[in-house]
């Protein structure tokens, strides 16, 4: 109990204290027009209230990731506390408030340009296909996870395609509509939700009788059931994405990048809905810890049933809040994943029109790009949804990756303190490329094996990085 407090204090004096020394870092301009009155169309670039930025950005990054990633991560043990911690504060927080601002800096640009001005016009082309097609999984993961939550919740049941088509036609509306239309007014329904759902578990974990396993030494350990399959590095950071650090946060930024009224309100928004969501993972960490026993019944209950989050997470609320409460935070388990699905797909939407520069005044424009994504999207809805999740859970980590080396370039060519984001630019190269080695989707290598593969190609990033930046310094002399 001590450790999961700790953690939650942990994650606020990192958001008052590191949050602000992000933000002098990137010193910002309280008097610079922004891109939502620079470029105001009142489809995508309109200025907002503070208030209802952070509820949209909060619940586009809060999708299945901190509930069903945190569930996952539960199953390492304590281990999960101390990554969603560190993670949010030194490498989250740094990849959502600079990715965020950069944007902002730029017109209110899609991550995918952001990238190609700093690390170039190849890497650019290279992440505009990278970005859309974690994006069409992404849509594609919180299609099919929310159908399947309101399908099983469901007394007649009408059968998971009918809730598939149903989701898909209100995330096809979300697209096209102006953002404050739909969105802006559906999402602090939404958001009181997940505020109520977040907040029972935590009532329930408080005053029940728990114990809550402690970070100790001892307890650092990999308490998965097969921990040559699962080892803690690299697995635990890729299975923890959202609550620790998600490529897919940078392609939703731009979204509220163009609806910002001010630089200042940037490390609330970009920072502090980080911070917000490593909460909330903690939350469901330590509930599912806790709910089936502990971390060794978690793990053994998880393996019966087929290592389903959504059914844990269904069991959670369930069990521990109620039948009335159960229904408030299935509620928050439904909202989450749909507001990241629709802007997913929004966010697919404005990075072809970047691509293509196409304008997005006129509906018939924003259709034409739409429609090709969601028969995609329904076309990947019949693959095996474990095998999306699993490919979206690397793509995301790798996209998080470039960002931070992105974020790092353009640190160091505006001469500022770039060891904020190389530092966990260098951990998550390490991460991903050990991961991708070792991993069943990947290339299935032994351990020893895949560790110094991940090291090798760390190294080779880093000087591959170090050649990019230098020849630019010498031509920006």
């Amino acid at each position: 109990m001590v450790s999961f407090l700790l953690s939650i204090v942990v994650l606020i004096i990192g958001y008052l204290v590191y949050g602000v020394f992000l933000e002098k870092v990137l010193g910002i301009d309280r008097n610079k027009k922004t891109p939502a009155y620079e470029l105001r169309d009142d489809v995508d670039y309109t200025p907002l209230p503070t208030w209802k930025v952070f509820m949209i950005q909060f619940l586009n990054i809060a999708g299945l990731g901190p509930i069903f990633g945190a569930i996952a991560g539960a199953m390492f043990g304590p281990a999960a506390f101390l990554w969603i911690v560190l993670g949010s504060i030194f490498a989250g927080a740094t990849h959502d408030y600079f990715s965020g601002m950069l944007s902002v800096r730029h017109k209110g640009l899609s991550i995918s340009e952001v990238v190609g001005i700093y690390l170039g016009p190849k890497v650019k082309h290279l992440m505009r296909a990278f970005t859309i097609i974690l994006l069409i999984f992404v849509g594609t993961v919180f299609l099919v996870g929310p159908a399947k939550i309101i399908d099983g919740l469901s007394s007649e049941s009408m059968g998971v395609p009918f809730w598939v088509l149903l989701i898909l036609v209100y995330y096809f509306l979300s697209t096209l509509l102006p953002i404050d239309k739909l969105i802006g007014k559906l999402y602090p329904i939404f958001g009181l939700a997940m505020l109520i759902m977040a907040l029972g578990l935590f009532v329930v974990l408080m005053t029940g009788d728990f114990t809550i396993p402690e970070v100790t030494w001892g307890n650092l350990r990999n308490m998965t059931s097969n921990p040559t399959e699962t080892p803690i590095f690299p697995v635990l950071f890729v299975t923890i994405a959202c609550g620790a650090i998600s490529g897919f946060h940078a392609t939703q930024s731009p979204l509220m990048a163009r609806c910002m009224r001010n630089e200042s309100n940037g490390r609330v928004i970009f920072s502090g809905t980080m911070i917000t969501e490593g909460i909330v993972a903690l939350i469901w960490a330590a509930a599912a810890m806790v709910c089936f026993g502990d971390v060794g019944a978690l793990n053994s209950t998880m393996a019966a049933n087929n290592n389903n989050a959504a059914w844990a997470a269904n069991e959670i609320t369930l069990s521990m809040l109620g039948q009335v409460g159960g229904v408030l935070a299935v509620l928050g388990i439904i909202a989450a994943p749909i507001t990241s699905g629709d802007t997913a797909f929004r966010s697919c939407r404005l990075i072809l029109a970047d691509v293509f520069q196409l304008d997005q005044k006129k509906y018939i424009k924003r259709f034409y790009i739409s429609l090709p994504l969601f028969v995609i999207a329904f076309a990947l809805t019949q693959v095996d949804f474990g095998i999306i999740w699993r490919y979206f859970a690397w793509s995301n980590q790798t996209l998080a990756t470039v960002v931070l080396w992105t974020i790092t370039a353009y640190l160091i060519f505006e001469k500022k303190n770039y060891v904020v984001s190389l530092v966990p630019a260098i951990f998550m190269t390490m991460v991903c490329s050990t991961y991708i080695l070792i991993a069943p989707e990947g290339f299935s290598i032994e351990n020893t094996y895949a560790y110094w593969g991940g090291a090798v190609i760390t190294i080779l990033v880093m000087g591959l990085f170090g050649w990019y930046v230098t020849k630019g310094r010498l031509q920006m002399a």
